[in-house]
């Protein structure tokens, strides 16, 4: 199409002879972007920063006084942040754009040695003794400031993990699925209530307009959590009872599907379909389980069969819909 137009704009005069060459010269070698490559190396050299100051301290620990070494990660950590509070845009509500790329790097940098600070306080010197609670409850409440001060989704996920830390909750899937023992009755009722408490932050963040661009982080990590909390909840109890948690969480996969639609996510309503559709197959085949019957694995089979067809084409259809009203938005 492009070509068409430049052709056309020469034939009819408009474009000389040497401009018409030029640019036909500069579409056989178009530039291309290196910024997620360029991203990529930055965040990848700050990693390697801080891991590598860490190596060296713990290697020459023995030469290098723990007040020296504290002295310096301060240093560094009251740098980068006196740097940023400078150069960063004026706090609002609304989101703000960072003032480049070297910015949150710098900011990164600077909230890992925060971390690495008090981290070090606790291990050598025990500066909260055995209340590890509050070793992580005030670096969590610092990790929200931060985000919220510099408005950076990357430290919110920090201050979010460091939230479930403290509550004693892993939040890496790997974690989920290892930690989750649906045995533990209060393990069950931790991660519910600390994924309903992320998911009312995120509808709180909307509907207060206080940096509505940091609900994803919210939801992202509360809808699993919630999920994962109601499915073991309907594993851990007796038949009856487990009803109840079954009923719940249909509802809430209701309610996250149709917000889903009115913000058009297919994420979340893709999330929601495929955490309902586990807890409906788990309840059909505990259901067929208590039949005892021959049969039973040639039902199972036929259902899992049937009803993975069926979610595959709803997904289809609500991706359609989806982006048959995204003007809509």
């Amino acid at each position: 199409m492009i070509n068409s137009i430049f052709d056309k704009l020469y034939n009819e005069g408009v474009l000389s002879d040497r401009s018409f060459q030029k640019i036909r010269d500069s579409q056989k070698s178009p530039l291309f972007s290196v910024h997620w490559e360029l991203k990529t190396v930055l965040y990848l050299g700050i990693l390697l920063l801080s891991t590598g100051l860490g190596i060296i301290v713990y290697k020459n620990i023995d030469s290098i006084s723990h007040q020296v070494v504290l002295l310096f990660i301060a240093a560094l950590t009251a740098g980068c942040f006196t740097w940023c509070d400078k150069i960063k845009a004026p706090f609002s509500f609304e989101k703000v754009e960072s003032p480049g790329s070297f910015f949150d790097y710098i900011l990164l940098l600077g909230t890992l040695s925060f971390l690495s600070f008090v981290g070090y306080l606790q291990f050598q010197y025990e500066v909260f003794g055995n209340r590890y609670g509050l070793a992580t409850f005030l670096p969590m409440l610092v990790l929200f400031f931060i985000a919220y001060y510099f408005d950076h989704i990357g430290i919110l996920t920090l201050a979010i993990t460091n939230l479930a830390v403290w509550m004693g909750v892993a939040l890496t899937p790997k974690d989920l699925i290892r930690s989750v023992d649906v045995s533990d009755e209060r393990l069950i009722y931790t991660y519910l209530g600390l994924g309903v408490l992320l998911l009312t932050s995120g509808y709180c963040t909307i509907r207060l307009d206080i940096k509505r661009h940091f609900s994803f982080s919210y939801f992202h990590f509360g809808v699993h959590l919630t999920f994962i909390a109601l499915l073991s909840g309907f594993f851990f109890y007796d038949y009856g009872p487990a009803l109840v948690w079954l009923v719940l969480l249909l509802i809430i996969s209701w309610l996250i599907y149709r917000q889903a639609l009115t913000r058009g996510s297919f994420y979340f309503a893709m999330l929601a379909v495929i955490y309902g559709y586990i807890g409906i197959s788990s309840f059909t085949m505990r259901s067929l389980f208590m039949l005892k019957d021959d049969a039973v694995l040639f039902l199972g089979f036929s259902y899992f069969i049937l009803s993975g067809i069926g979610v595959i084409l709803f997904l289809i259809n609500t991706n359609k819909k989806m982006q048959r009203d995204d003007h809509l938005q």
